[in-house]
């Protein structure tokens, strides 16, 4: 048989030769998708223009898809970090082909063919000819078009994998699509495309039914927080709202169509299953022709105690983390994510920006794991390197000069069944990555002087660092990051959020609930930058609460404290007279050292006058040390 390209290469003749392709050397939805632009009189040698909508039609689309492109602009961002190589490109579109956001890399946005691929454009097959988007899109259904089964020969040197993303009713919500050069195509782009769309449908299913009872089941129960685990959503009198597709395949045959009962698919009584899933994580469910499960019910702590509990349930530890606000469906969709990877144990890794809430969102994990143990922060740019093993895994009475009477169980114990917060691990010292890496070889810690135990802990990671550029400098273990980021998120800026007038009010109302403020204040403070993120956002807030006057807090009292505030801080980038412009981490560095001898070398001191967080003091000090 012919090699594939040779087959294209074949048909791409005969359709000169005779104005259409022979069937037997495309596959059948390749083929069918060149007949309907044949159909459609598409000349494969004349491309029409591409088509464009104006931002302000764009910006209507974005907002009427806010919820699943916030879901798939969290799926986009991780695909991007798994589709290792260049040229590549992560598209969102809407269920006719309208695209909607790109994530990609210079070397693809700089190419000459990918001019026409940008937010805005419209990839239907009527315009494009085949492509990954719109074939998908008339399809209904994945479809990898690979270099010239392009109908238009100016997207030939290009693979794009598609998958649509179905709403909850069955509807098509949107399109995913991976793209890149021929040469850059990899062979398993098109199953993890596939993954991300069907985790943007667990979220959509999730988020419609979120009021409601959810049940995940699996034949095996390691299979049980997976995305192909199956999902019901039922009520609190056991009547099936809703099926997720692996839910439609586990259950073939059976009748797990909304408005049935809970009782017409398994096995047991919905009041039963309801007690027993208060009181256990998991339990054994065998549906109405004899197969068996493994189901937990996901939100226990979501619905009404309308059934009978048979006994006493531990109570879950008091989450004493504030709310991270989600307003902006793509934070909503990483909270998602962070609290299912925590009820799984699984090591977290959040990146972001200073400021954007990194350990809050820690802190949430810790709540949502339900685990009992206690939440233990480690600033790793403080540990100094004499001490990390002693400090981090304890030690004995006796284990070294200075050791303390009756020794240390260590910070890894102390937060033993419960959760280990590891902050800025960009600036982990070398000689600590290598300690990590072996506690997390066996989880066993071995206290100075004493002997190995076990301890079980989540690991929740987070750096504002440029981890891969730390990595290629030999400053960052590649096998360190590896284990740390079973699931990794990125917290967005402030100023890309779409929540700012949630987080501001949230924020005031933890600093003093009697003050308001105005939808004009609101408005200037959305106009500003925000580079220190929430925490920048939460000082000028305690500062106009302090001169709140009864009246509420307006838009000029905005503008004297923000003015007052930026003028008590250094120039960020000052001109020099050749045009060149000094290193503004000097700067900051230096006025962060000026401040910590004025309060007399204290650290914490000098955090709350400059308004930065303490390891942005810890960095200044390395820094003068190097």
């Amino acid at each position: 048989m012919l090699p594939a390209s040779r087959r294209v290469d074949g048909a791409w003749m005969k359709l000169d030769d005779q104005g259409h392709p022979p069937a037997d050397l495309l596959s059948a939805d390749i083929y069918d998708s060149w007949m309907r632009c044949i159909t459609l009189g598409l000349d494969a040698l004349r491309p029409p223009s591409p088509e464009f909508i104006d931002s302000a039609l764009l910006r209507q689309e974005q907002q009427r898809c806010s919820l699943v492109r916030g879901l798939a602009l969290a799926e986009m961002h991780t695909l991007h970090q798994q589709i290792a190589g260049s040229n590549f490109m992560i598209a969102f579109a809407t269920a006719e082909g309208l695209l909607l956001d790109i994530i990609s890399d210079s070397s693809f946005s700089d190419a000459s063919d990918a001019a026409c691929i940008r937010a805005g454009s419209i990839w239907t097959e009527n315009i494009c000819g085949t492509n990954g988007l719109g074939t998908a899109a008339y399809l209904k259904r994945p479809i990898v078009v690979h270099g010239r089964e392009h109908f238009f020969a100016r997207y030939n040197n290009l693979t794009c994998v598609a998958a649509p993303i179905f709403a909850p009713d069955g509807e098509v919500a949107g399109i995913l699509d991976a793209s890149s050069d021929c040469m850059s195509r990899q062979a398993h782009t098109q199953a993890l495309v596939a993954m991300a769309a069907t985790q943007i449908e667990n979220g959509l299913f999730r988020e419609q039914h979120r009021g409601n009872i959810l049940i995940a089941f699996h034949n095996r129960g390691e299979y049980l927080h997976t995305l192909s685990a199956g999902l019901l959503a039922v009520d609190n009198d056991g009547q099936i709202l809703a099926a997720n597709r692996a839910a439609r395949v586990l259950l073939h045959g059976l009748p797990a169509s909304a408005g049935r009962r809970f009782g017409d698919v398994f096995r047991a009584r919905f009041s039963d299953f309801v007690d027993e899933g208060r009181r256990k994580e998991r339990q054994r469910l065998e549906d109405d022709v004899g197969s068996q499960f493994v189901a937990t019910i996901e939100n226990t702590r979501q619905f009404p105690m309308t059934h009978r509990v048979l006994m006493p349930r531990p109570s879950p530890p008091k989450d004493t983390a504030a709310p991270f606000v989600s307003a902006d469906p793509r934070i909503a969709a990483i909270v998602q994510r962070v609290a299912v990877a925590a009820a799984r144990k699984m090591p977290i890794l959040i990146r972001g920006e200073t400021g954007t809430g990194k350990e809050q969102m820690a802190r949430h994990a810790h709540a949502a794991s339900r685990r009992t143990g206690s939440f233990v922060a480690v600033n790793c740019a403080a540990l100094p390197d004499s001490l990390i093993e002693a400090e981090l895994f304890g030690y004995t009475e006796g284990a070294f000069t200075g050791a303390r009477k009756g020794g240390s169980a260590g910070l890894f114990k102390e937060a033993d069944g419960g959760t280990l917060f590891l902050d800025e691990i960009g600036d982990m010292p070398v000689t600590l990555q290598a300690v990590l890496l072996r506690f997390l070889d066996d989880w066993t810690v071995r206290p100075v002087g004493g002997s190995k135990r076990e301890v079980d802990v989540l690991l929740v990671s987070a750096t504002n660092a440029n981890l891969a550029d730390a990595i290629a400098r030999g400053r960052f273990r590649s096998d360190l990051l590896f284990r740390l980021n079973t699931l990794e998120v990125t917290l967005l800026p402030l100023r890309e959020r779409t929540d700012f007038v949630e987080i501001a009010r949230h924020l005031l109302q933890k600093i003093d609930p009697s003050i308001e403020l105005s939808q004009a204040a609101i408005d200037r403070l959305a106009q500003l930058d925000w580079d220190g993120n929430i925490r920048e956002l939460r000082n000028v807030l305690a500062r106009l609460s302090l001169n709140e006057t009864g009246q509420g807090v307006d838009a000029d009292a905005v503008e004297a404290v923000v003015g007052a505030l930026r003028r008590a801080q250094p120039v960020h980038r000052t001109p020099t007279s050749d045009g060149l412009q000094t290193d503004l981490h000097e700067i900051q560095r230096a006025h962060v050292l000026s401040a910590f001898a004025e309060t007399g070398n204290n650290i914490s001191k000098t955090a709350r006058r400059l308004g930065i967080s303490r390891n942005t003091v810890y960095r200044a000090l390395r820094d003068k040390q190097s």
